[in-house]
């Protein structure tokens, strides 16, 4: 067992017991599935990808989300060359799916976000391929994007955590015969206000449920911030030691006091 050289990235996407990094059990031998450790264990079927000695170790990190992106914007709903997208949550990744989107050739890209909280993020989303930045606390994101381009969009990319209305707005985003995908997360045992299930027949949506990224999601994230297109490390970020994890990640999920970071790390 040893450590993985620095200059490689793991494409952590499933191992040979058909599971996902981060999601397996540590009482599975041999235990070290990653998850914030200074060792990992690569089954036989993994993964690596080389990362450019001039890209920073901070900004390499930015390969999960923008993959996430790449895979949740781009890959699975099929998005092609003029689509109108809307992507639901201003945070890493749905800036990242914005840039993906928009990679692909779509021809409108809107992203949405709530209240003070979000303000900082929707001010960065133009310069990550948003044509349209929607505060859904003041306004109708519906009307907004109608009036925009004239219609509804063909694919709805919703990453919003904690957020039961998205849920329902994503359905009323999407054009009939329109493509959702739903990545992000509520909690489980919330409702989703407002929604009908009805309205996913009348307009024959297709919904999509995404949580993991491939290998190839990854090739391409990782070309992508080397390419230097997007100010990824212009980002705000926050970088900790991994004694200072658990604050980290409470103020990302919003307990605690403050406006979390757009990107935060953990250095060794």
């Amino acid at each position: 067992m040893r450590k993985l050289p620095q200059r490689f990235l793991p494409a952590l996407r499933a191992s040979r017991f058909g599971d996902m990094y981060g999601f397996i059990p540590v009482d599975r031998a041999p235990g070290l599935w990653g998850g914030y450790a200074e060792y990992q264990y690569l089954a036989p079927d993994s993964m690596v990808l080389p990362v450019a000695g001039d890209l920073s170790p901070e900004v390499a990190t930015l390969f999960n989300p923008l993959g996430a992106g790449i895979r949740w914007g781009v890959t699975v709903p099929g998005t092609k060359p003029g689509d109108v997208v809307a992507v639901l949550g201003p945070g890493i990744r749905g800036l990242c799916a914005a840039v993906a989107a928009k990679q692909a050739g779509a021809g409108f890209v809107m992203v949405t976000g709530l209240g003070p909280r979000d303000a900082d993020r929707l001010a960065l989303a133009p310069q990550f391929g948003a044509d349209l930045v929607i505060d859904v606390a003041a306004d109708d994101p519906v009307a907004a994007l109608s009036k925009a381009t004239g219609g509804l969009a063909d694919v709805v990319v919703d990453v919003t955590a904690k957020a039961p209305a998205a849920f329902a707005q994503a359905m009323a985003l999407a054009r009939p015969a329109g493509t959702v995908v739903v990545a992000g997360t509520r909690g489980f045992g919330s409702g989703a206000p407002g929604f009908s299930p009805d309205l996913i027949v009348v307009k024959e949506l297709r919904v999509i449920g995404a949580l993991g990224v491939d290998t190839a999601a990854y090739r391409a994230a990782v070309d992508l911030l080397v390419s230097g297109r997007y100010p990824f490390a212009d980002l705000p970020r926050r970088c900790v030691r991994l004694e200072d994890a658990g604050d980290l990640l409470a103020t990302m999920a919003g307990e605690r006091d403050g406006v979390p970071p757009v990107h935060g790390v953990l250095t060794p």
